[in-house]
């Protein structure tokens, strides 16, 4: 079955803002494939840190 990856990106993204960890950080406790594209087009931190939440900023 086939998806479309981006969509898939928007709604973790939807997700990362809506689960804050505390000063603009969130959980990353989602897909890593997802997160990995997601710090590929400049929305996130590097999710490979041994940190478990993300900082989590706007568009590039």
């Amino acid at each position: 079955m086939e998806y479309d990856r981006d969509k898939v990106d928007e709604m973790v993204l939807a997700l990362l803002w809506l689960t804050p960890a505390g000063d603009g950080r969130a959980w990353k406790g989602h897909d890593w494939d997802a997160l990995d594209r997601l710090h590929a087009k400049g929305y996130i931190s590097d999710p490979k840190s041994k940190a478990k939440s993300v900082v989590a900023g706007g568009p590039p």
